[in-house]
């Protein structure tokens, strides 16, 4: 059984996407230990607590040095024993201490086809505003697995959202969410937990 710690910053609408996912057997062999955010008030830890999931809050502020924060973070994913770091809207860069603890075994989800709308300073809805700004026809969303750089890691699915004339940043943003990051992210969780990724040359295939 795949244990799985999932990083949150905010409401948690990806961490419910999963549980849901696991709930109707679209997600096999896996299983959630913990949830885990930065901040105090996030409603996904309420979500974890809903299903009997530990709900941790490892928080920058409690810490006088960032290097002690990302010290206390590592551990309390050491101690839960975790095969695979799911970030579903964590707002804290994952230091490189903890991508090389846990090599190919964090995920990210991001709200654009990478590597468009990406990188530093794109999150959250400046992702949308960047692409409505431009004006591009097609968006979407992305999971790739998570390196030492941002957004630069291999991709494991991408889903592409039509953008309409009428959007705002906030219903883009929405719709991403739920015709995209709210399907691929269950969907690569269910491949990575049933062995049926390959790895090669900084390239991902899905085994038949």
């Amino acid at each position: 059984m795949l244990r799985i710690g999932v990083l949150v910053s905010g409401g948690g609408t990806n961490l419910q996407a999963v549980m849901d996912a696991m709930d109707a057997g679209l997600i096999t062999g896996a299983e959630i230990a913990v949830v885990i955010s930065n901040n105090a008030g996030a409603y996904a830890l309420e979500r974890a607590k809903s299903k009997g999931i530990e709900a941790l809050v490892v928080s920058p502020k409690d810490y006088d040095s960032r290097e002690e924060f990302h010290e206390a973070l590592l551990s309390a994913l050491r101690e839960r024993n975790l095969d695979l770091l799911v970030l579903a809207g964590y707002l804290v860069a994952i230091p490189p201490s903890i991508v090389q603890a846990f090599p190919m075994k964090i995920i990210n989800i991001h709200p654009s086809l990478i590597p468009s709308f990406c990188g530093k300073g794109y999150y959250g809805l400046k992702v949308h505003e960047g692409v409505l700004k431009r004006g591009v026809k097609v968006t979407g969303a992305t999971v790739h697995f998570v390196d030492e750089g941002t957004d630069t890691g291999p991709i494991i699915l991408q889903k592409a959202v039509e953008v309409l004339p009428d959007d705002t940043p906030k219903t883009l943003q929405r719709r991403v969410m739920e015709e995209a990051e709210w399907k691929i992210l269950p969907r690569a969780i269910d491949l990575i937990a049933n062995d049926r990724l390959k790895i090669e040359d900084g390239l991902v295939t899905v085994k038949e």
